[in-house]
């Protein structure tokens, strides 16, 4: 009998002392008394009788009287837990307390927690094994019994030395245990200072220290640096790479030989540029343009070559693979790749021979393909231009190679109105550029504005990629193990949610279909040009969707609406684009299969240190705003409610975008949450607060060591 069909009931005693005991054996460690089973049945039983039917239960040893009146389950009638080991496999994900929930892959809702003692020295990100100790309810608890792969391997931390022994103790909350330093180990470090340790020894038992050794001092005084290297390593990131990779790395070929360009297709008579960041180094896409003969015009997007130097097996590979992504925090960047390469030899720098991977379209008058080809190319950038450069180039309509850049410009627009007409969506999220003094302090915070040449190249990105995804699903009938980016359609349930947080806001969202979806989502984008508060809340969108992953199971991108997608692009910072160069090679050449399980092992993997590369951008862009409106205390800003908690709500500052709460006892009323987190009410006056009101704040603090900013109304 189940708690749903016996509620609001008077049951007789047979039922009565049958319910009780299944209460009992779902919550095995918890304690009751006659009138907490009576509330926790729902039933309509006199607490005479539920004691009746205690002291028979208690009677007959299927529980144990404590005191206070309040029972226990007999251990001999607990669930049996003794049988065949369930054991999964998953990924830690830390929360605040130390403690974690394993994310167990193809088991979604069925996350497995397990207290900070029981992880064996896990940490975030780190891939486990995990056996399940008990159930109860939807709840399920487990503990690690072997990690299987570690994300960390380095600590920022105070060296304590004495005369016989030293430890470095983490600066990372999250870390339970010392770093055990044998003299050899710690160098030119003295007791007290601020070191990088990098672990070479983790322990097999329990209760004993990992070992580790001193690889870098740090200058304490420098809490900029030092929080920016604790973020990275914190989320598993290295700041530098082992002499083993940087001698690889030295020894790589910086000439290119003639052979090497007479096995490609030599395009460096045809014009090609590369447009980027200004304070872009590593460049590893160029365009090129021309009008054939035919009368068609050519686009090629070229591609640094990256597998020409990183090769299988190597420990720039292994290294390579490891990181998976480059990682660009507000000041620095911690590059997949050593910097010879990533800045040098694969870098399509300007007035210089390099080595591409290329995809050449053709196009007719209309802009519509008619050929399409991939390989190995040769060829010589003649410009650099930043973003800025290129777009006053189109603006003046006049300036270095205006003719090509407003060809390509054509040609990319028609591409991005045939797309959002085929169903992208028009994605617009707010990013946040940091201007910086000369100790890397942040002076002004704008939004980037997105101008046509970022699209331009976003466009031709996409059409690359695409094209390459599609080229590889269709050679075969029988399938080819691909590397592809896929994103699953919304999840209903937060879907609904931000539907009716949009009719709050009064923005009409239709979720009667995918195609109804995308076509909202893209209204909700040209209404929040014009609206201040719609154009606050499209960020939240994003919430709703599911993240996008590589695999080799290809389910589409529901997002840009395309059948197959990849990443072909950016090899240089990407390790899931160094696989699709490779298969798609082989692929070229006849019809190459790889083991789908071991890619798809890669997939994951990339696609977890992606996840992690996020939350580190995010952690760092969240410290410089802390950290900017730290000067700028007793200072007045425009906000917009973004979010609501039970002791206050958040406001998002307009301009620089910092998050900082104001709390409920300071409005010196006591205030009630809505369920649904969008509104909160007076007890007493008829004031309320709902998501996306404007309000005028004052900022009263801020913590930069806790990330936390506190704010109050300015009436």
């Amino acid at each position: 009998m189940t708690k749903r069909s016996i509620k609001g009931q008077k049951l007789p005693v047979r039922k009565l002392m049958n319910a009780t005991l299944k209460l009992f054996t779902r919550q095995p460690s918890k304690r009751y008394n006659a009138k907490q089973v009576i509330k926790k049945l729902q039933i309509k039983n006199s607490k005479t009788s539920v004691d009746e039917a205690l002291l028979k239960l208690s009677q007959s040893g299927k529980i144990t009287h404590i005191k206070d009146d309040k029972y226990k389950l007999n251990k001999e009638f607990a669930p049996d837990v003794s049988g065949p080991a369930e054991v999964y496999d998953g990924y830690v994900d830390q929360i605040r307390s130390g403690a974690a929930y394993i994310i167990i892959e193809g088991k979604e809702g069925e996350d497995v927690y397990v207290p900070a003692k029981k992880l064996k020295h896990a940490l975030d990100g780190d891939f486990v094994r995990v056996e399940i100790t008990r159930r109860y309810g939807k709840k399920i608890e487990g503990q690690v019994i072997k990690v299987l792969k570690r994300i960390t391997e380095q600590f920022i931390g105070d060296l304590q030395q004495s005369k016989n022994i030293a430890f470095v103790v983490p600066d990372n909350r999250m870390v339970d245990f010392d770093v055990f330093i044998h003299p050899k180990d710690i160098g030119i470090a003295q007791d007290g200072d601020k070191v990088l340790v990098r672990i070479t020894d983790w322990p097999d038992r329990p209760g004993k220290n990992p070992s580790g050794k001193i690889i870098k001092v740090l200058d304490a005084t420098d809490t900029h640096a030092v929080m920016m290297d604790s973020i990275l390593i914190n989320h598993g990131f290295d700041t530098l790479f082992s002499n083993v990779v940087l001698q690889e790395a030295k020894k790589l070929p910086h000439q290119i030989t003639d052979e090497e360009i007479r096995s490609r297709l030599d395009m460096r008579a045809v014009p090609t540029i590369t447009i980027d960041p200004a304070t872009a180094r590593d460049f590893d896409d160029a365009l090129s343009y021309r009008i054939l003969e035919n009368g068609r015009t050519e686009v090629g997007i070229h591609i640094a070559d990256v597998t020409h130097y990183v090769k299988p097996g190597t420990a720039l590979d292994r290294e390579a693979l490891r990181r998976s992504t480059s990682v660009y925090l507000v000041d620095r960047v911690a590059p997949m790749l050593p910097e010879v390469l990533s800045n040098e030899l694969c870098s399509l720098r300007p007035d210089e021979d390099s080595l591409t991977f290329s995809a050449i379209f053709q196009f007719d008058k209309r802009n519509k393909i008619v050929k399409r080809w991939f390989g190995k190319t040769v060829i010589h950038s003649i410009r650099r231009f930043s973003y800025e450069e290129a777009q006053s180039v189109l603006d003046q309509q006049d300036g270095d190679h205006y003719e090509m850049l407003s060809a390509l410009d054509g040609i990319a627009k028609f591409l991005r109105k045939k797309r959002y007409k085929e169903g992208s969506i028009a994605f617009e999220t707010r990013e946040l550029e940091f201007e910086l003094d000369e100790n890397n302090h942040p002076i002004a915070i704008h939004t980037k504005i997105r101008k046509d040449t970022h699209l331009l190249v976003e466009d031709l990105m996409l059409l690359a990629n695409r094209e390459v995804a599609t080229f590889i699903a269709k050679k075969s009938e029988r399938e080819i193990p691909f590397v592809y980016r896929v994103h699953d359609q919304p999840d209903e349930e937060k879907l609904m949610e931000y539907s009716l947080f949009l009719k709050e806001l009064g923005f009409n969202f239709d979720v009667q279909s995918p195609a109804q979806i995308r076509k909202s989502f893209n209204r909700l984008s040209e209404a929040a040009r014009e609206n201040e508060v719609l154009a606050f809340a499209e960020p939240f969108a994003v919430r709703t969707m599911a993240k996008a992953i590589y695999t080799t199971d290809n389910i589409g991108h529901f997002g840009l609406g395309f059948e197959y997608y990849t990443h072909f692009t950016s090899p240089i910072r990407r390790y899931a684009d160094v696989l699709v160069h490779r298969l798609l090679e082989k692929n070229l050449k006849g019809t190459y299969r790889t083991s789908k399980a071991e890619l798809e092992a890669q997939c994951k993997h990339i696609s977890n240190q992606e996840k992690k590369a996020q939350e580190a951008e995010r952690e760092s862009i969240k410290f410089k705003q802390v950290e900017y409106i730290s000067s700028h205390i007793g200072e007045t800003f425009d906000g917009i409610i973004s979010g609501m908690i039970d002791r206050g709500f958040f406001v998002s500052l307009q301009e620089s975008g910092v998050d900082g709460l104001v709390q409920f006892a300071d409005l010196m009323e006591a205030f009630v949450v809505s369920e649904n987190r969008m509104h909160a009410t007076s007890k007493r006056s008829n004031k309320s607060f709902k998501i996306g009101d404007q309000v005028q704040v004052r900022v009263v603090g801020a913590n930069i060591n806790d990330m936390e900013v506190d704010l109050e109304l300015v009436e």
